[in-house]
């Protein structure tokens, strides 16, 4: 038997808000690798932008979002900042694993209510795709152009 202060049985009534439904993100056209969009950095990016700003009010702010970043800058700097391919490809071996750990860390941010189901989704999506150097500078680029789209959008943030 339901708890009697619980709202399982009844419709709502006039007066009442029910909580509005959460749209999601779809981050299928965001796609990294060998062939990306000629349109991955700037209106897939702004598109992404756009709908984080529209549908998020109290999580989501720029700063918060912006140490994603510059943790996603940081691991490329350390590997694409080699002058070969070899070393590149050995750095990238040597922190792929703390470069997967963004998805940990959003992860957590979620939980903490300092950002969003979508943008968890959306990082998580871009990480996922990060297989070697090439794939991690295609990473942080399209987070760089969606963070300029999204400081456009919310300056205030």
């Amino acid at each position: 038997m339901p708890h009697p202060n619980t709202n399982t049985h009844r419709p709502a009534q006039q007066g009442y808000s029910q909580r509005p439904q959460v749209q999601e993100i779809n981050t299928t056209d965001i796609r990294l690798g060998c062939e990306i969009s000629d349109r991955l950095y700037a209106d897939i990016a702004e598109a992404k932008a756009r709908f984080l700003a529209d549908n998020s009010r109290d999580t989501n702010k720029s700063t918060q979002l912006r140490r994603f970043y510059d943790e996603l800058d940081l691991w490329n700097k350390k590997v694409n900042g080699a002058s070969d391919a070899e070393t590149r490809q050995a750095r990238y071996k040597e922190f792929a694993p703390l470069i997967k750990m963004l998805n940990a860390k959003v992860a957590y941010a979620r939980g903490r209510r300092h950002v969003d189901e979508n943008f968890e989704k959306l990082l998580r999506h871009v990480i996922s795709q990060v297989k070697d150097p090439a794939t991690l500078a295609q990473a942080k680029l399209f987070m760089e152009a969606f963070m300029g789209f999204y400081k456009a959008v919310r300056p205030r943030d």
